[in-house]
């Protein structure tokens, strides 16, 4: 009886000790805590600390100002390292004026564009780029699609290694068609990523333009394994979380479900910013 029970008791002792260690392990994998952030200016850093927000998401063109000089930017620089939250990201990538795809593709000066970008956001403590820019990427109209898609590709994969040098990760932006006529959808942003194929260069999900294209959280569920960024705003009138009182539980659900660790920025439209600053950060995590 003794040599029965004796390997019985030693698995007894392996389950129970197994069965606290698989939970908190579960509970520690559903953790969902995400940063929050606004799209704004640095000017309203101490405004959005007080409200709760831990960054800012400026723009690369107002804040790494890429065409204008290194003591310009340094300016910028030591303002925002005084602020009382930091800047992680930026926006408003390529301009208009620099063409990603069509007749007038102009990649090599992107390229140059970029690493004075990615140098700056590496100074500043920049981790992600957001690649919406539909004034770059729009495709004119007689143009090829396909020969479009492959010079975006050939951008991007161009553009990878310079901001691994940077150790910043440009994440690419859908937007809905009513702002530009390629890459309006979580899928085809994957798509394009999965052929870019580099980890320095993945996606965003913005649930605004997902609203906007009828894009459910599925796509989430599907695609998440590539989302490193998300933005937020209501959908009636693009209005920041609290205004109309969406909600959008739904999609951060999704984001819970695929294990999503990175940031959430309201990109939308204030009312009136101050005043409404607590409600938004208040919403999101209420529906979180």
């Amino acid at each position: 009886m003794r040599n029965f029970l004796y390997p019985i008791a030693h698995i007894s002792l392996i389950l129970v000790l197994l069965v606290p260690f698989t939970s908190c392990n579960q509970t520690a994998k559903k953790e969902f805590k995400p940063e929050l952030g606004v799209c704004t200016g640095v000017s309203n850093g101490e405004m959005l600390s007080e409200a709760g927000f831990n960054y800012i998401e400026e723009s690369v063109g107002g804040f790494l100002m890429p065409f204008n000089s290194e003591e310009e930017f340094l300016t910028k620089l030591e303002i925002a390292n005084n602020n009382p939250i930091p800047v992680r990201a930026c926006n408003s990538f390529i301009p208009g004026s620099l063409k990603s795809v069509g007749p007038d593709a102009v990649h090599d000066q992107i390229l140059e564009y970029v690493e004075t970008a990615f140098r700056r956001a590496q100074m500043a403590g920049i981790e992600h780029i957001v690649f919406g820019s539909g004034g770059s990427r729009g495709i004119p109209e007689g143009f090829s699609p396909e020969e479009a898609r492959q010079q975006f590709v050939s951008l991007g994969k161009a553009m990878g290694p310079v901001a691994d040098k940077y150790n910043v990760v440009v994440v690419l932006e859908p937007l809905n068609t009513r702002e530009v006529n390629f890459i309006n959808s979580v899928a085809e942003g994957a798509a394009i990523v999965k052929e870019i194929d580099h980890p320095n260069f993945m996606l965003l999900a913005d649930i605004y333009h997902m609203m906007m294209e009828n894009e459910g959280p599925e796509e989430i569920l599907e695609h998440g394994q590539w989302i490193k960024h998300v933005h937020v705003a209501e959908l009636e009138g693009r209005a920041a979380p609290g205004t109309h009182t969406e909600d959008l539980s739904a999609y951060y659900n999704a984001l819970k479900e695929v294990g999503y660790q990175g940031r959430i920025s309201i990109e939308g439209r204030w009312e009136d910013m101050a005043a409404q600053a607590s409600k938004a950060n208040e919403t999101i995590k209420s529906q979180l």
